[in-house]
């Protein structure tokens, strides 16, 4: 039987959920306001998708504050909360939260970006394609698969950035820039699983899974490569006319930017990836990959000439996002843990895949973890099913709230709606789960 604190937390998990596919009638609301008002800004700031679960989430605490207490409010936040009338330890962990923000912010800066793009050219110069075609293909295939080495928050920052500068921002139709977000997010939610560590839901049970690198290659990875270049491939042939259209109005997208728009030298791309590279090893020792993101910040004061407006602001409010979610979501297990410990493999894969969609897929595998003797075959359909389904929404993978921050804009007043999102991302998902589900593994 849940306690009235969990059932407290389910009610407004809930109701975040359906404020994030209504953030539209927000900014619809807020246009009935004189501008600059404090009504215009504050609709304008219930449609913002990234403030939804931080928001609810501080009512959440109010409330646990009020039923027992500022000292277990702050024991919540702490880790340190035994659910009342049981003897259940809500560990909540907000490393993170914390990594996403410091990758994110490092990940879309010039040095990085020019070093992504150049690898994204190189496998565009290979591909036999027309030229409007090259660079989106392969930055839908190579960006996501980086994720599996750069982890996928910095694979979904350099991807998304590179796509809007590319693509976005040069007037693309909406129901290209749907389908281009749509595999842009499964994409990435499967292109990180050829490792252990930089998938989040994989990451979350590496360990007790026994998840190793070998066993994500041959169980996982080269699945997921697989579907990565069916979803990219197939979305540029259904967009073929626009994107090679493109190059005929804004000259040929396959090729970089002028070269004194982004020179910058290779030391600071060195220092910039090993800055990277010292986040991803210590991503889970939160003091240390902070004091490495204060070196940066430093580094990026000083080498000014070559960066650009650092995203600080997107990368704290993806940060608050994700916070947000951990804390609504620590108090789920209550009816997570028996549905998932209920069902067989097939039913535990289609029910993975689907419940990502409400609700974190590193959490849902985190709870599937919990459930004791869960056999070789669950454990896979737990993890697959979890991946398949983290690009149906923005909630569903760490990484989709910097996507949607980066190419928001793009979309207009209204933004992106997450139903059209989750339109756009069905077919690609089920390319993902034809993939991850029937072609065998490898040993």
């Amino acid at each position: 039987m849940a306690s009235s604190v969990e059932i407290w937390a389910t009610v407004l998990f809930g109701i975040a959920i359906l404020h994030t596919f209504s953030v539209k009638r927000f900014e619809h609301l807020a246009h009935n306001y004189p501008q600059g008002s404090v009504g215009e800004n504050f609709f304008h700031l219930l449609g913002e998708v990234e403030v939804v679960f931080g928001l609810w989430a501080s009512v959440m605490i109010i409330g646990l504050a009020i039923m027992h207490g500022s000292h277990e409010a702050v024991s919540y936040l702490e880790g340190q909360f035994t659910v009342p009338g049981t003897d259940h330890l809500v560990k909540v962990e907000f490393t993170e939260p914390l990594f996403v923000i410091v990758i994110m912010a490092i990940s879309a800066t010039r040095p990085i970006l020019q070093f992504t793009a150049g690898i994204i050219e190189i496998v565009a110069r290979i591909l036999p394609l027309p030229k409007g075609l090259r660079f989106f293909v392969a930055a839908l295939i190579v960006g996501p698969l980086l994720g599996s080495f750069i982890t996928e928050p910095a694979a979904m920052t350099v991807t998304a950035l590179l796509l809007k500068r590319r693509y976005y921002d040069k007037g693309i139709s909406l129901k290209l820039m749907y389908a281009t977000i749509g595999v842009l997010f499964v994409n990435v939610s499967i292109g990180g699983t050829l490792t252990n560590f930089a998938a989040p839901p994989v990451l979350m049970v590496a360990k007790e899974f026994n998840l190793t690198i070998g066993m994500m290659l041959t169980h996982f990875g080269w699945k997921a490569a697989i579907a990565v270049v069916i979803n990219a491939f197939g979305v540029a042939w259904l967009f073929r006319r626009e994107l090679i259209a493109m190059v005929d109005r804004a000259g040929d997208l396959s090729q970089p930017p002028p070269k004194s728009e982004q020179r910058v030298p290779i030391w600071l791309i060195g220092l910039h990836i090993a800055l990277m590279a010292g986040v991803v090893y210590f991503n889970h020792h939160a003091i240390v990959f902070f004091i490495i993101f204060l070196f940066f910040l430093g580094l990026a004061e000083v080498t000014s000439e070559y960066q650009d407006e650092l995203k600080l602001r997107e990368s704290l409010l993806v940060g608050y996002f994700l916070m947000g979610l951990v804390i609504l979501g620590g108090l789920q297990r209550w009816w997570l843990q028996p549905t998932l410990s209920s069902l067989n493999e097939l039913p535990l894969y289609l029910g993975a895949s689907g419940l990502t969609a409400i609700t974190d897929n590193a959490a849902l595998t985190y709870l599937g973890s919990q459930v004791p003797n869960l056999s070789e075959a669950s454990q896979y359909a737990l993890v697959a099913g979890a991946v398949t389904g983290g690009g149906l929404t923005v909630i569903a993978n760490a990484p989709n709230p910097a996507g949607f921050g980066i190419l928001r804009s793009s979309f207009g007043d209204e933004g992106i709606s997450p139903l059209s999102l989750l339109l756009a991302a069905l077919i690609p998902t089920l390319v993902a789960g034809c993939c991850l589900w029937f072609l065998p593994h490898l040993a």
